[in-house]
């Protein structure tokens, strides 16, 4: 047994001869077989036990070895499970052919596969050699027979070509994409030769410059030739009985048709199968990478069970598990022939000619920001290898976190040197370096006899945070139960509004079995005895009447226009809100802005940086934004492009354009965890540009808040990035020049309005995915512009849409397709009491899945910890609620499983389904639904319109859609989501023209913000709780119910630490709620019943009983008479107030005050 050095690793000669490589830690495996790559000048099989492992081991071999990235293979996986109705993605069946075919003729390189692809049966190497033909610019080659080659290797003829292996012909011009190629292909002919061969574009159509020759291989893996198809059929008629139904798998091949999963049928094409070592040549050398016996077994289980469980379908016939796939013992075989290196040791296996390697991992190093000194163990480690003469490389994600770490470890006096390339540093004088890497785990080596090396990744150092189970999964439970009952606390007979159906009495809450699933419903009694029963799902739609005397309020009639009156109230309060935005718009349109000056030098450099061709679409908004910004008027376009199709790069070339000419931006985002998304994805960007970027959210401490505000002013940060924070008074910019809004339909139309009133002159730029109706039809009326992105970045695929009923058999098989192909998948489960459960059964149904939860109930470090996890693959199923709605971007995420799909609303959906499809793997979104005779109307056809709408791009018909199902609703309101049905969209049409006129005739309206009266104080401000502040409808009302019936300022103390805790800082509409029911508790032991007090000033209306002396109300009376007045006996008018809404709260404390004789 010796020591070995990393950069030269031993490696046995001869086939049958072992050894095992030992004490390698962390990502010093990948490191010691680059070596190996460098060394062998042969053909290396690297296996691993899985596919992520193998994407892993490729990653980070091409950062040890860039310069050999080109012979670093995988093989990939079909990403389909065994037996399945799918077949593999077009461009992994290109992938695979190519390799396949390149493979024989290899003599260097390293191939990397998962066991679950080693285990697949293969065609023969003569199939793919025989069925490939390579065309060359000038040769004879008629097109008639060009098409039939193309036709016997499988290319499907089509009008455009899209995607590999199609082909159309146009006259005397063939248009191709081969498998195993980047781009496909323009063939000119002129009469049988091949005049020009080029490279075209998929997107535009538009082809580059010529090239010499290409290579055209198979478009499948088995033979779809008449003799093909011929030898299927009589293998298949040996094998099983021939089969009559048309949809059968017999008739459609015979036909021609190759169904979905006709792979798995593959080796009745060929009289024999191939498996991957016959492709391989005789002296590669093997490598194995973890417990393949173990994995072999729990493959092979789960394969004989599925084909158990369908080998009985007689339409559909299966294959035995042994003709499509090796057995373990043929794989131990196999490995025999060749040369092997156990890469670890594998616990109760035996681990032959163990090499032991100088390598350790690093522990106790984390960065802790609760002690006094942070980075002491940092400091200690660094002084410690450099006293040694150890060398440091610190490994960051990306050049914006590079910029951060720099930073951090800057406050330690740690000043690491940035480098390139690993290899740079090894082969610098540096004993400090930092660098852009995909490696995950650190590793101390003595990389030779010169050097050792510490090797620290950004997430050991940082630490990985698992979720923690707090106790707080109690205390949420225990609320949950209370919600109910809080529900219970509107009293029996009082009258309530429903947006739709008018004025009704409370009549309590009822349980009622709606098709075997117990729900709970709000009844409420209208005119002539009707009931109606609102489930509590729906109670946003249901509001208190406080609208005159309760007891003589003369309820609705269902089903005709009894709610006029009511209707025309809330025609009124849109009006007023209507007129405030156009106030503001014409404000804007009035009111010169700054003209941009834009450097088209720096303008380029920066573009030059994005690291993807822009679509036509994102080029047109881009100069569509940039040549408003030039403009001497204020800016307000809306972008809208679906999720992930680069609107986040139109927003960065606006921000680099204000930057760059001396004004600060500022971006507001609905969610803490999007903000930290574009914050680092800003940081990224910008990484090599003197540009200060900022963050203000929940996730940042008090003193970097403090700093940031601070820096803020003083001009020292040019882009700030936050959520709702950035819209507090105390929040002072030094030259703000662009505001970017991203998700608009997130944000309540007054949180925007405030941040616009900051400066009229500040140019916004809205981003949306699906542009609410209200924006929509704002832009549509030119109150604002608007831009579409409507085409699809390369290589993106339209998710796969199912509408299915729930059931167990489909959710498992979701969840394996993923899982195995090394993705991830979200499960939406929007019910924050019964999501641990949920979880709990998915576990038993598919013990493969690695589950975590995330939901609106969780602490913002936890729920943040949860998503860096997930986001960094450490495990694979997440359990959550519509919280990720707005969520981080993870590419490897790429099937959504949505519960009770049919409680979603159109924009959600939309949204949610955008959570995956955000890389080049096929996506999948399963809407599960219950029985379509539980769900409603609209439900219905919400679901038909997503499933409908599957194309890239649906975003924009989506909110055309929506308008159609929900009506035109409240398209100015506060409410967004357009309830009020009622109002009708002429009406809407109306109310604006009328604004409109009322604005050009200089009558402008007023901006003080009529809101909903709140139970017997109405001050007219905002008083509410945020539906993007707490989004669950339930615990908004048990909030409401609590604050309203809180009976002491310890209370609402008590409450208001709560809401801070579970949901962040609160937004100023809530603060007031607060106020109103401090306003409350000084009121009660008064006797009033009811405070009104507007701008222009209100009453007080005393109860037939209070403890206010008539003394009192004489003394207010003579001591200020232009004030206040009485009107009865029992109502005490104020006759002046004022517009401001700090000072009105202050008015009434202290009259409140005043009458208490405090």
């Amino acid at each position: 047994m010796s020591q070995i050095s990393l950069l030269q690793p031993p490696f046995p000669e001869q086939a049958g001869k072992e050894l095992t490589w030992r004490h390698l830690s962390g990502s010093s495996t990948a490191l010691a077989v680059s070596q190996l790559l460098k060394q062998q000048p042969r053909q290396i099989l690297l296996v691993t036990t899985d596919t992520p492992s193998a994407y892993r081991f490729a990653q980070e071999l091409k950062f040890y070895t860039p310069e050999y990235a080109d012979e670093i293979q995988i093989l990939p996986d079909w990403e389909t499970l065994p037996y399945d109705n799918f077949s593999p993605h077009q461009d992994i069946v290109s992938e695979r052919i190519r390799v396949l075919a390149k493979l024989p003729q290899q003599q260097h390189g390293i191939l990397i596969v998962a066991l679950n692809t080693l285990m697949h049966r293969l065609p023969p190497a003569s199939f793919i050699a025989g069925h490939s033909l390579l065309l060359k610019a000038g040769e004879k080659h008629s097109l008639e027979s060009l098409r039939m080659q193309l036709e016997r290797a499988g290319y499907r003829h089509v009008n455009q070509v899209m995607e590999h292996g199609e082909y159309s012909v146009r006259g005397s011009i063939v248009d191709l994409f081969p498998m195993g190629t980047e781009a496909p292909y323009r063939i000119d002919y002129f009469d049988d030769d091949i005049d020009s061969i080029r490279q075209f574009d998929v997107d535009s159509q538009r082809s580059d410059a010529p090239i010499n020759e290409i290579a055209l291989l198979p478009a499948r893996e088995f033979p779809t030739t008449p003799d093909g198809i011929e030898l299927f059929r009589r293998q298949f008629r040996e094998q099983f009985e021939a089969l009559t139904a048309k949809e059968s798998i017999y008739q459609q091949v015979s036909q021609g048709i190759m169904p979905a999963g006709i792979e798995y049928y593959a080796p009745l094409f060929f009289t024999e199968t191939s498996t991957l070592f016959d492709y391989l040549p005789s002296d590669t050398l093997l490598l194995t990478h973890g417990d393949l016996q173990g994995q072999l077994r729990k493959l092979w289980h789960d394969l004989t069970f599925r084909y158990e469980d369908r080998r009985w379908d007689k339409q559909k016939p299966i294959l035995p598990p042994m003709q499509l796939f090796m057995a373990d013992e043929q794989i131990f075989q196999a490995f025999k022939q060749y040369p092997r290196i156990r890469l670890g040791v594998i616990e109760g296996q035996r681990s032959p000619g163990p090499i032991d390697f100088k390598t350790r991992p690093v522990s106790d190093i984390v960065i802790d920001g609760k002690q006094k000194e942070p980075l002491a163990k940092v400091q200690a480690h660094v002084e410690k290898a450099a006293a040694k003469g150890e060398r440091v490389l610190f490994c960051v994600e990306s050049a914006g976190r590079r910029e951060s770490m720099l930073q951090l470890l800057g406050k330690g006096n740690i000043h690491p040197t940035e480098v390139e390339s690993f290899s740079a540093f090894i082969e610098s004088e540096y004993d400090l370096g930092i660098m852009i890497s995909p490696l995950e785990h650190s590793f101390f080596a003595e990389i030779s006899q010169d050097i050792s090396l510490w090797l620290i990744t950004e997430a050991e150092l940082l630490g990985h945070r698992p979720p923690q189970r707090k106790r707080q999964d109690k205390r949420s439970a225990q609320q949950a139960d209370a919600l109910i009952k809080n529900l219970a606390e509107l009293s029996i007979g009082q009258p309530v509004v429903h947006i739709d159906h008018g004025i009704g009495r409370y009549e309590g809450l009822t349980s009622l079995d709606a098709g075997g699933i117990e729900t709970e419903f709000l009844t409420l009694e209208y005119d002539n005895n009707t009931k109606l029963f609102v489930p509590v799902s729906s109670l946003h739609l249901i509001s208190r009447y406080s609208g005159g005397d309760q007891d003589k309020v003369k309820l609705s009639k269902l089903g005709n226009d009894s709610w006029e009156k009511a209707r025309k109230r809330a025609a009124e309060k849109v009006r007023d809100v209507a007129a405030e935005l156009l106030e503001v718009y014409a404000q804007r349109e009035a009111k010169p802005g700054h003209p941009f000056t834009i450097s088209e030098e720096d303008h380029e450099r920066f573009a030059a940086g994005f690291p993807f061709n822009e679509t036509d679409d994102q080029l047109e908004a881009i100069n569509a934004v940039l040549s408003d910004m030039r403009k001497p008027r204020a800016m307000d376009r809306l972008v809208c492009g679906d999720v992930g199709f680069g609107k986040t790069e139109v927003a960065m070339r606006a921000a680099f354009t204000a930057v760059n000419d001396g004004k600060q931006v500022a971006v507001l985002v609905p969610t803490t965890l999007l903000a930290q998304q574009h914050y680092d994805n800003f940081r990224d960007r910008f990484a090599e540009w003197p540009v200060s970027i900022e963050l203000l959210s929940r996730f940042r401490t008090g003193k970097q808040t403090s700093k940031a505000l601070a820096d803020l002013e003083a001009g020292k940060v040019d882009i700030v990035i936050g959520t709702h924070k950035l819209l507090q008074p105390d929040i002072k910019f030094n030259d703000l020049g662009l505001l970017v809004v991203d998700e608009e339909h997130r944000f309540g139309v007054r949180q925007k309005e405030q941040i616009k009133r900051l400066r009229s002159d500040v140019d916004i730029l809205t981003l949306t995915a699906t542009p609410i109706p209200r924006t929509l039809n704002m832009a549509m009326n030119n109150i604002r512009d608007l831009s579409i992105i409507a085409t699809p970045p390369a290589r993106r695929l339209a998710v796969k849409t199912f509408v299915r009923e729930y059931d167990k058999a489909t959710v498992r098989e979701a969840l394996l397709r993923e899982i195995l192909r090394g993705g991830q998948v979200y499960f939406l489960h929007n019910n924050v009491e019964t999501i641990e459960r949920t979880a709990e059964n998915l576990r038993e149904l598919v013990p493969e899945a690695r589950i975590q939860t995330a939901h609106g109930q969780m602490g913002e470090r936890e729920l943040e910890a949860i998503m860096s996890d997930f986001y960094h693959q450490r495990f694979n199923v997440l359990v959550c609620t519509t919280i990720i709605e707005t969520g981080i971007d993870v590419p490897s995420a790429n099937t959504i499983i949505m519960d009770r799909a049919d409680n979603l609303g159109l924009a959600q959906l939309h949204q949610l389904r955008g959570r995956v499809g955000r890389s080049h793997h096929q996506a999948y979104a399963y809407l599960l639904t219950p029985n379509p005779r539980r769900m409603t109307k609209d439900a219905v056809k919400r679901l038909e319109a997503i499933s409908q709408l599957e194309d890239l791009g649906a975003g924009f018909v989506l909110a055309t859609h929506d308008l159609e199902i929900r009506g035109a609703g409240e398209l100015l309101g506060d409410d967004q989501s357009g309830q009020i049905e009622s109002i009708g969209f002429s009406l809407y049409m109306d109310m604006l023209d009328e604004a409109v006129q009322a604005l050009r005739e200089g009558k402008e309206p007023s901006l003080d913000q009529l809101l909903k009266h709140r139970t017997e104080v109405d001050l007219r401000i905002p008083a509410l709780l945020p539906n993007d502040y707490i989004g669950d409808v339930n615990i908004r009302l048990s909030m409401y119910k609590r604050i309203a019936g809180a009976d002491s300022e310890r209370e609402l103390d008590e409450l208001q630490i709560e809401l801070i805790d579970r949901f962040g800082l609160l937004p100023d509409a809530a603060k007031n709620l607060f106020r109103i029911g401090q306003i409350r508790l000084m009121a009660d032991p008064l006797g009033i019943r009811k405070i009104e007090v507007g701008p222009m000033g209100g009453h007080i209306d005393f109860a037939d009983r209070t403890p206010v002396q008539p003394e009192t109300i004489i003394a207010m009376l003579q001591s200020n008479p232009q004030r206040f007045g009485m009107e009865g006996s029992q109502r005490l008018k104020v006759r002046e107030a004022f517009a401001d809404t700090q000072e009105r709260i202050k008015l009434v404390q202290s009259i409140l005050m005043t009458l208490a004789n405090r």
